[in-house]
């Protein structure tokens, strides 16, 4: 069994610059790490280019029997091209989507205005795949899709639900024309509570930006504000723990 040994392997150096974001896209390849979010990546049929793992785990069961190419590396290998302190020996390199508009048939959307923090970037797709929402769009001055700890914090979300990278004035009208509301996040005790919003079937939730909230220009383009009553002391809720709130409280499906 070949096995690669040495970080300065020019393979070994490809993988470890995927972790930017300027590699990512001349590429159009990302990685991904560890048995959870491989064995996500597996799931879908072509996304695999190639894995990467140490010797002593067996790849000749599922769900790791691919037909992906796979090489074996070191243990300093795998710590180099990780990006977490507890690597678990096993990498894919996988191709990016770029999910079209036309094969969209949703009725569920969360709409994302400049979040900035990878973390939250990751637990907004998580949060909207677990309530049932049918897209999530990041809009311009959001955390990379592909970066490795929005990967890491989405789970494997973003294999479940299209992720799209767009201008959002341009969605929210276009939602609103197709007569779907749009509901945006507020820190404003004059708007609508969101308990005053019977749950509906389609709707467009849209978050802002960590310290800023929603860009002013976006906000005069909403159907309603919503906003999330504070009962202690703290100014605001983490982004990822309002749009939770909110995209259970506002949707209405058959298993929410």
């Amino acid at each position: 069994m070949e096995i690669i040994h040495s970080t300065k392997n020019e393979r070994v150096k490809q993988l470890r610059k995927l972790q930017m974001k300027k590699e990512r896209e001349a590429t159009g390849t990302y990685l991904v790490e560890g048995f959870h979010l491989v064995e996500e990546a597996l799931k879908q049929d072509g996304f695999v280019q190639e894995l990467f793992a140490l010797p002593e785990i067996d790849l000749t069961k599922a769900p790791f029997d691919t037909a992906a190419k796979v090489t074996r590396i070191s243990r300093e290998v795998a710590h180099f091209i990780s990006e977490t302190k507890a690597e678990q020996g096993i990498f894919a390199v996988v191709k990016m989507t770029s999910p079209s508009i036309m094969m969209l048939f949703g009725k569920k959307f969360l709409l994302v205005d400049r979040v900035q923090d990878p973390g939250n970037i990751g637990t907004l797709i998580r949060t909207a795949d677990a309530a049932g929402y049918d897209a999530v769009v990041l809009g311009t001055g959001s955390a990379d899709l592909y970066n490795p700890k929005v990967i890491r914090s989405a789970q494997g979300s973003h294999f479940h639900l299209p992720v799209f990278s767009a201008d959002l004035h341009v969605w929210v009208e276009n939602l609103k024309e197709e007569g779907v509301p749009v509901y945006g996040a507020i820190l404003d005790k004059e708007a609508c509570s969101f308990e005053e919003i019977p749950k509906q079937e389609t709707l467009a939730l849209l978050v802002g930006n960590e310290g800023q909230g929603i860009a002013p220009e976006l906000i005069d383009k909403v159907t309603a504000g919503v906003y999330i009553p504070i009962y202690g002391e703290s100014e605001s809720l983490n982004v990822g723990v309002a749009a939770g709130i909110l995209m259970y409280a506002l949707a209405k499906s058959e298993n929410i």
